[in-house]
């Protein structure tokens, strides 16, 4: 009897510090983990449990729900693009689902069809791919349903995540104008500047029925540009609000009806970093064009740029890796490697560091560090706190601009060629 308490206790301890990865940053969007004893040290020949090769080009960021590791790619010349299932335990691929064959459209190099990370609700896993197609697929691979109403365009290509709320996937689509000769790719003209340089209103976020994939709401979002920005839920005086930024705007919208409830001006166009939020803060980059961290108090109606502003600060704003923020302090590691930690209330820098390497991905925190990854796959392991400490670096020597998911004491880490599961 004594045993079998200490096994129950053991089983129950276990499955408390255990979680899914269900979307890009994690359960809350934010990059956090609440697990502990994770792995900080390995290299390509120890510490890895499994390394699968995944077929094709995609820069999606894997998730995990149970025993079940997914992961989107795009195949047959870039364009079918798929959905990827893998057990968690061996690595081994348990179905792969073919959910569109897109026209090849202009991208940035860096950007794939496939950069979207999926999400899942455990019934259904959701995928948005480069042409603006979003979908459902269930558990055992079946396209469960498909909509193509957005005929989306941007020449950077499509880059932000879906979000799942209250029944809804919750896309944002911040595209710029298509202006094409036949066999010809857009060029610079006045035209095709629309939404990329020259600000306009065809942006727009918008709500599918998880169980249908039926349209809900289109959210508007006025004058705005080209954006890759994750959408997230802020609880703003105990109501949830979608935050989504893009280029020039800030924005809360009910996720009930789509209305715009409020928005801030932050002038820049790619914005591609997701925003953080705590402490009655929202934090977030504003791409390219006077680059710059700002940061807003929550609440208010309407344009509440001059009101609610909290801080500003230029130095050391990433462009492409997300924000995480620790309280009280925000994190941010710009593309050439320089990590920075911020008072949050303040925007003071605390300290400028360099951990090296060119990074993309968005960081992750747990147990009291942070994990940075870089474009080779190395990721740095530095100690939380307002004293810059590397604690290990880790590298894999592999092209790399996903983010690290963490599930059950495992990492897990998708380079251009293979999904790696890291850890005991």
């Amino acid at each position: 009897m004594h045993r079998l308490l200490v096994a129950l206790c053991l089983g129950w301890v276990l499955q408390s510090n255990a979680e899914d990865w269900p979307r890009f940053r994690g359960p809350t969007g934010q990059g956090w983990s609440a697990e502990k004893d994770l792995p900080r040290e390995w290299s390509a020949d120890r510490g890895i449990v499994w390394k699968t090769p995944i077929p094709g080009e995609g820069w999606s960021s894997p998730i995990v729900w149970g025993d079940r590791v997914y992961v989107s790619t795009a195949t047959e010349a870039n364009t079918q693009c798929r959905l990827l299932c893998l057990d968690r335990a061996t690595g081994k691929i348990v179905w792969n689902t073919a959910v569109v064959e897109i026209v090849p459209l202009r991208k940035e190099s860096k950007n794939s069809y496939a950069t979207p990370t999926p999400v899942t609700d455990g019934e259904r896993i959701y995928v948005a791919f480069g042409d603006g197609t979003v979908a459902a697929v269930d558990v055992n691979g079946r396209l469960v349903w498909k909509n193509q109403e957005v005929r989306f365009y941007s020449r950077h290509g499509l880059g932000a995540s879906p979000l799942v709320h209250d029944g809804l996937l919750i896309m944002p689509f911040d595209g710029s104008n298509r202006v094409e000769k036949p066999g010809e790719w857009p060029n610079n003209s006045a035209e095709e500047q629309l939404g990329w340089r020259v600000p306009w209103d065809q942006a727009q976020v918008v709500a599918f029925d998880v169980k249908t994939g039926e349209r809900r709401w289109k959210g508007n979002r006025g004058k705005s540009r080209i954006a890759h920005v994750s959408p997230n839920v802020v609880l703003i005086d105990g109501v949830p609000q979608i935050v989504s930024p893009a280029g020039d705007a800030i924005q809360g919208f009910d996720p009930k009806t789509g209305e715009r409830l409020w928005t801030v001006y932050s002038q820049g166009e790619g914005v591609t970093p997701s925003f953080a939020h705590g402490d009655g803060l929202i934090f977030t980059s504003s791409g390219f064009e006077k680059t710059t961290l700002r940061t807003v108090r929550v609440g208010g109606k309407g344009d509440v740029t001059a009101s609610h502003v909290a801080w500003e600060q230029r130095k050391g704003t990433p462009t492409q890796p997300s924000l995480l923020y620790v309280s009280p302090h925000l994190y941010g590691i710009t593309d050439g490697g320089i990590v920075h930690c911020y008072d949050g209330k303040t925007g003071e820098v605390i300290y400028a560091e360099r951990v090296g390497g060119n990074h993309s991905a968005s960081p992750v925190y747990a147990d009291g560090h942070i994990y940075f990854l870089s474009e080779t796959a190395e990721t740095t392991v530095v100690k939380a706190g307002p004293k810059f400490e590397i604690v290990a670096r880790n590298p894999l020597n592999e092209k790399c601009q996903a983010s690290i998911a963490v599930s059950r004491g495992h990492l897990f880490l998708r380079t251009e060629k293979h999904l790696f599961c890291i850890g005991k």
